[in-house]
């Protein structure tokens, strides 16, 4: 058989065992990708976690420009309703962060693997790497399978 190169398709981590038909490996495709709306959603709330603080400060810091412009008591009342408070009954962001991640995230994250691991040995990507050789341009610079540092 002819030595493979690096045009020749996704390499082995990439490929379905054996057996493994197309309907499967498009479901499992779409259990993967279910599961990266989940990861978007989990930044999206580390940047909610993030702001909230970051806006808790910069508050902190207008209030005392507040007190020194001579508006102290204003100043004061904000602070104590605002300061410090929850965003959601007896939780901060970090706490929000951390139930959300010990909870739904790790139980989907669980069930993403536990799909791929039974399905398609644990291989990840096997349905994008298929799209890939579907759509890129076999031959044409840019358009490898794998890159450089990877072998076929």
């Amino acid at each position: 058989m002819a030595e493979r190169t690096r045009d020749d398709g996704p390499d082995d981590q990439h490929l379905p065992p054996d057996g493994v038909d197309d309907a499967t490996v498009e479901a499992v495709g779409g259990v993967t990708a279910a599961f990266e709306v989940v990861e978007h959603a989990r930044g999206m709330l580390y940047a909610f976690h993030r702001l909230v603080g970051r806006a808790d400060m910069e508050l902190q810091e207008a209030l005392d420009r507040l007190a020194e412009a001579g508006h102290a008591e204003l100043a004061d009342r904000v602070r104590a309703d605002v300061v410090g408070r929850d965003v959601l009954p007896g939780r901060w962001t970090f706490q929000v962060v951390e139930e959300f991640d010990a909870g739904y995230h790790h139980a989907f994250a669980d069930a993403e693997r536990l799909v791929r691991d039974e399905l398609t040995a644990g291989r990840r990507h096997v349905y994008e790497a298929r799209l890939k050789e579907r759509e890129r341009t076999h031959g044409r610079p840019g358009h490898e399978a794998l890159p450089e540092d990877v072998e076929a």
